[in-house]
């Protein structure tokens, strides 16, 4: 992890430096989370999910769906190249694509050190997924221009 001390406008040019350099990953289908008790996880986790999370209670499972009764999301995903500080970008993005698109976003990290390390899946209500999509893209471009 980098510890580093910066300005705003400093820790701004760093972090569309970092975004421009990662690969992106637009999903094409929706997804929605599917919670069951801890004790179910064998007969209920699916191999098509991207992420796992646990509390005291459930697991939750964010998975394919096109279930209208659940909340449905537009999924992105980020992979960070070795070397390139992105300490803050989690908290710099999701204020970024709120102040832009009026809502909030989740984030789920993960690790795989074959791909430089820490990794995110970035989901946004499908409603403006499009928006949230291009948003993204604009700062990426934005970023290889500097």
């Amino acid at each position: 992890m980098y510890i580093s001390k910066e300005t705003a406008e400093e820790t701004e040019s760093r972090l569309l430096k970092v975004i421009a350099e990662a690969e992106l990953e637009v999903f094409e289908k929706n997804y929605a989370f599917e919670e069951f008790p801890l004790q179910d996880f064998c007969a209920n986790a699916k191999g098509d999910a991207l992420a796992y999370v646990r509390d005291k209670e459930v697991w939750s499972q964010l998975i394919p769906s096109e279930d209208k009764a659940k909340e449905l999301f537009t999924v992105i995903g980020f992979h960070f190249k070795p070397g390139f500080d992105n300490s803050g970008f989690v908290g710099w993005l999701a204020t970024h694509l709120k102040q832009k698109l009026g809502t909030g976003v989740f984030v789920v990290c993960g690790q795989n050190s074959n791909k430089g390390g820490i990794f995110d899946y970035w989901g946004s209500p499908v409603e403006i997924g499009n928006a949230f999509i291009e948003e993204v893209q604009s700062l990426i471009a934005k970023g290889k221009n500097i």
